[in-house]
C-alpha cells in the first residue's frame, strides 16, 4: 500500500496534529515602522506567536481589543499620538489585565513609568534600548506555556 492507497477522509495522526498548533495572537502597539517591522520579524519567527494586528495610537488600539481578541499585547508608551498608558487602563478596566499576556516595551523605562504600569497590572516592563530581547523571551515563554496545556 503506498500513499495513493490511503483514503482523503481517514483519520488524522494526532502527533502532527499537536504540532500544528495556532500561533498565539499579539496585538503590537507601536509608531515606530522600524521597530515594529523587527518586531513582527522576530514574534512571527517561532511560530508560537503571530502579530495579528498593530496600532500606532491608544484610541486604534482599544478599537482592535474591544473588536478582536488577542493572546498577549504589547505596548510602547509614547506614540505619535498621545500615550500606551490609556490602553493599559482599558486592559484593567475591562478585566483584560490577567488574562492576556501584556507587555511594556518602550525608551522611558523610568522607575516612575515602570510603578504607573504596574498600578495597572503590567507585570512584564522593558527598556527598548536594553531589553529588546527579554520581551522576546518573554512572549515565548508564555506562548511555550499555553501551547503545553
Amino acid at each position: 500500500m503506498d500513499d495513493r492507497d490511503i483514503p482523503m477522509n481517514s483519520e488524522s495522526n494526532p502527533v502532527a496534529e499537536s504540532a500544528q498548533h495556532t500561533p498565539l495572537r499579539v496585538l503590537l502597539i507601536e509608531d515606530s515602522p522600524l521597530i515594529r517591522r523587527s518586531l513582527v520579524e522576530t514574534i512571527d519567527a517561532s511560530g508560537l506567536l503571530k502579530v495579528a494586528a498593530y496600532a500606532d495610537s491608544a484610541d486604534q488600539a482599544i478599537a482592535l481589543l474591544s473588536d478582536e481578541s488577542f493572546d498577549a499585547v504589547i505596548v510602547d508608551l509614547q506614540l505619535k499620538q498621545g500615550s500606551g498608558v490609556p490602553v493599559l487602563a482599558y486592559l484593567q478596566r475591562e478585566g483584560l489585565i490577567d488574562k492576556v499576556f501584556a507587555a511594556v516595551l518602550t525608551n522611558h523605562a523610568l522607575p516612575a513609568y515602570r510603578e504607573r504600569c504596574e498600578q495597572y497590572g503590567v507585570r512584564h516592563f522593558y527598556d527598548k534600548s536594553f531589553e529588546f530581547d527579554r520581551v522576546i523571551d518573554a512572549l515565548h515563554e508564555y506562548a511555550s506555556a499555553r501551547s503545553s496545556k
